[in-house]
């Protein structure tokens, strides 16, 4: 770990104005940026200590939903009463990911910002475009297992690697976003993270200076909510495939469905023409190979990832399957 410099902001403007220099990264838990200084494929000048700041509270909504602050523990946020009876799709997914001393540090708006797990990415001596822009992409024709077959580019196949943001994103979640001036914006989860295209370094839109405040639930509905996560092992394992359901039916059609994927792309996936195959039709395995095509009408493979596009295509139908009662 090379040395830096440690500033403790004391207030939301404060440490917006210490992030804006490029050379600076915030730290709350501090989970996945601690591990990428110690390999030094982050090297920041300047850490900015913002886990005192007063964003950690989860609180209902004048619309009946929830909002959840960026500094609000993944483990606070899986356990409060709303979100295990209200949002029970994002509490799984919370807790489908990493440990439980992990989820104790780890904070809503870290976790939307972890970065790739990517071999290449993680390794200095290896090429990648994300780390060194232009050096290449060593996984395209090297280690490929855990990367993506959707949304690629030839600059980088790498994955996001959480699962929070795939249940968010399901259930139509907004993130809270403000700069050094002052100034807010709103940025559906959906549209939060970056596709590589020729800017494999850019994973998600905030600007230099922008720090995220909190995380915006809308009101529930009445729906099942589920997540599937396929993986090697059995805990502490990274998503090969991930689905997160938000369905519902009425008089045997479907009257909802919000479906987000992970373990597929650079971002939590989200198709929304998946919705526009399924909504007013009965359950059925032809449905669900029908809206897999649609799903999965681009995917491509690199080798050591092929089995990815087979295994979401069972993995959504199972999950289609569960939501609405029906046996394959």
């Amino acid at each position: 770990m090379r040395p830096f410099d440690f500033q403790r902001a004391d207030g939301l403007d404060h440490a917006s104005q210490l992030c804006a220099d490029r050379d600076s990264k915030p730290i709350a838990g501090g989970t996945n940026l601690i591990d990428l200084m110690k390999l030094q494929v982050e090297t920041p000048q300047t850490l900015v200590d913002i886990h005192r700041l007063p964003m950690g509270q989860i609180a209902d909504t004048d619309d009946g939903g929830l909002r959840i602050g960026a500094l609000a523990s993944n483990t606070a946020t899986a356990v409060h009463d709303r979100v295990r009876s209200e949002y029970p799709l994002l509490a799984r997914a919370i807790l489908a990911g990493a440990s439980q001393q992990l989820r104790n540090k780890a904070t809503t708006g870290g976790n939307l910002c972890q970065r790739t797990r990517c071999y290449y990415f993680m390794n200095i001596d290896q090429p990648c475009n994300k780390r060194e822009p232009g050096s290449g992409c060593g996984a395209l024709k090297g280690i490929a297992r855990l990367h993506a077959v959707l949304g690629t580019s030839d600059q980088c196949i790498a994955t996001y690697p959480g699962d929070m943001a795939v249940a968010m994103s399901a259930l139509g979640a907004t993130v809270e976003i403000a700069d050094a001036s002052g100034k807010s914006r709103s940025v559906p989860v959906r549209d939060f993270h970056c596709l590589p295209g020729d800017t494999p370094w850019r994973d998600n839109v905030l600007e230099e200076g922008e720090l995220i405040t909190a995380v915006i639930l809308p009101s529930p509905v009445e729906a099942r909510q589920l997540y599937r996560k396929v993986r090697e092992r059995s805990s502490y394992a990274f998503a090969m495939v991930s689905v997160a359901a938000v369905v519902a039916l009425e008089d045997g059609r479907f009257s909802r469905a919000d479906l987000a994927f992970g373990g597929l792309a650079h971002k939590p996936w989200h198709d929304p023409r998946l919705s526009e195959v399924l909504l007013n039709k009965e359950p059925s395995a032809q449905l669900f190979d029908e809206a897999a095509d649609v799903l999965l009408d681009s995917a491509q493979g690199y080798g050591e990832n092929d089995f990815k596009i087979p295994l979401a295509r069972r993995t959504l139908a199972a999950v289609l399957a569960e939501a609405t009662g029906m046996e394959l």
